[in-house]
Formats: structure tokens, C-alpha cells, sequence
């Protein structure tokens, strides 16, 4: 088994209310940063995962992110798995 480094960024999907992400973006624009637009806010979870292989590591964490990690209605989520340095294989 190998131990895998997961990261799930989870944000709004386009066209539903973010009222977070339009909030940071007036805030920004309020400060100068007139280039700034379709600010998104959204959260990121890491965790370890041990598993036989990438894709089966990806496989888990896409499981996750349908049964709790992410409402499949209102949310995206991209997975990234990454293997750790000196993980047995």
C-alpha cells in the first residue's frame, strides 16, 4: 500500500449565488484591485490516504467528495493525488 497526499478544492458551481466570492470581489475592487473579477470563494480539504494506486486513490477520494466532502448539486470539486516521498509502493 502507498500513502497519497489528496487535495479536494471545492467551490460554487458557475451561475449559483456566491455571496462570499462577490463580497471578497467588491472588497478588492474597494482596495484598488480594479482587475479582479468572478471572485469564487470556496474551501480546500487535505488529507492522507493510504491505497494500492493512484487511480485507485482517485477512485476513494471522487467517492468522498460525492458522499460528503462536496453537495453535488451546488458544488465542483477537482481531486489531486499525490504520491508521498517514501511511501512503501
Amino acid at each position: 500500500m502507498t500513502e497519497f497526499q489528496i487535495e479536494v478544492r471545492v467551490t460554487p458551481r458557475r451561475g449559483i449565488l456566491d455571496p462570499q466570492g462577490k463580497a471578497v470581489g467588491g472588497a478588492l475592487a474597494s482596495l484598488g484591485f480594479a482587475g479582479v473579477s468572478e471572485a469564487r470563494v470556496g474551501r480546500l480539504v487535505t488529507f492522507h490516504l493510504r491505497a494500492a494506486s493512484d487511480e485507485e486513490a482517485r477512485g476513494q477520494a471522487d467517492a468522498m467528495c460525492r458522499q460528503l466532502l462536496a453537495n453535488p448539486v451546488t458544488e465542483d470539486f477537482d481531486v489531486r493525488v499525490q504520491a508521498l516521498a517514501g511511501s512503501a509502493p
